[in-house]
């Protein structure tokens, strides 16, 4: 039987809660899909510098590149929010992305069915929304040099090298002949030379694909499309600050953004989250969603493990609790014939993943 290794950074908030679901549901489906997993867990965000004194102890990095994947919770709070910048827990989650190379990130934006009124678009603009951002994870204005900051300025340097640009490309074409073949890559050209850059290499590579039709948009329009037709999208190809404010804005779409997961990928090793934060407002009370990890869980099987049919069972699993009316408190108003835990989602979704046949 195939065991897998997975690295489980638990977090901050209620990072610990809705990992330990995902877990639930990842043994569930792999008792009945021939593979195992083994876990080790490791620190990072303000519960390793409380523990270590740094939000990104070495160990950590060292867990996750000895994996085949990594699935992380949340990290942060207003506990650490004082401290100096290099010490708060968001600062060590970007140099983990940075150590390990994670330059890609795919975040789906799915309206279930069941939830359209969720949504505070109207109903018919919503629904049969199903798009992937991919938004290049570790360039890009965050990581450029030279930054800084004295008393009257603040800078910071967006840089792209062609290189950066090709491979996030290539993921983004990639994932498009898996889809409707169909990419939108988003930018500034008309008043930035690096996104100048960036659309004439996307452009090059977009030969590769001849199956794939490609089209251009600027970031401004984007943020309105994405409102107006959202349906217009299948694969939305762009870079880091672009793509921080538009995934952001696209996993609203569903209406709730405890829905929605996320990957970080690149050549070693893939970093799979959910895309909502820490909420230590709601930590312990057993009310938070999991849905968003257990998604996440399951691109994981997709993306980093092949595992095809385990993805699968776990997100038509997914699709069956909440057709049955099975809510969190966060999605209690819409429908609900029950409303349940964060443990007894997880149970429900775990149970139904193990029966599941796709």
């Amino acid at each position: 039987m195939k065991t897998y290794k997975i690295a489980l950074i638990k977090g901050d908030g209620i990072g610990p809660e809705i990992i330990d679901e995902a877990v639930k549901v990842l043994d569930a489906v792999a008792s009945c899909c021939d593979f195992d997993f083994s876990y080790e867990e490791a620190l990072m965000g303000g519960c390793a510098y409380d523990i270590t004194g740094d939000p990104l102890p070495q160990e950590t990095i060292t867990t996750a590149l000895n994996s085949d994947a990594v699935l992380f919770g949340a990290i942060g709070g207003t506990k650490w929010d004082n401290l100096p910048r290099e010490k708060r827990p968001e600062s060590g989650l970007l140099r983990f992305r940075k150590e390990l190379g994670v330059y890609a990130n795919l975040r789906p934006a799915v309206v279930y069915d069941e939830l359209v009124n969720a949504s505070s678009l109207k109903p018919e603009v919503v629904r049969g929304v199903d798009l992937m951002v991919v938004r290049e994870l570790i360039g890009g204005i965050y990581f450029g040099e030279p930054k800084g900051r004295d008393e009257n300025r603040g800078w910071n340097t967006m840089v792209y090298t062609r290189g950066e640009i090709e491979r996030i490309a290539h993921q983004a074409f990639k994932i498009a002949m898996t889809r409707t073949k169909r990419v939108c890559s988003i930018d500034k050209a008309n008043v930035l030379d690096v996104s100048q850059l960036w659309r004439d290499v996307v452009t090059e590579i977009a030969t590769q694909y001849p199956e794939v039709e490609l089209s251009h948009m600027y970031v401004d329009n984007a943020a309105m499309q994405l409102i107006r037709d959202p349906k217009q999208f299948d694969v939305m190809l762009t870079g880091n600050i672009f793509g921080d404010i538009l995934s952001d804005e696209a996993s609203m779409l569903s209406g709730s953004i405890g829905l929605l997961p996320s990957a970080s990928i690149g050549a070693r090793i893939g970093v799979y989250e959910p895309i909502h934060g820490s909420a230590p407002d709601i930590a312990g009370q057993g009310i938070a969603n999991p849905i968003a990890t257990i998604s996440s869980a399951s691109m994981m099987l997709r993306y980093a493990l092949g595992e095809i049919d385990a993805a699968n069972k776990i997100d038509n699993a997914i699709k069956r609790a909440l057709s049955e009316g099975y809510r969190t408190k966060d999605l209690a108003q819409y429908d609900a014939k029950e409303v349940c835990s964060t443990s007894e989602m997880g149970s429900i979704i775990a149970n139904y993943s193990a029966k599941c046949k796709h």
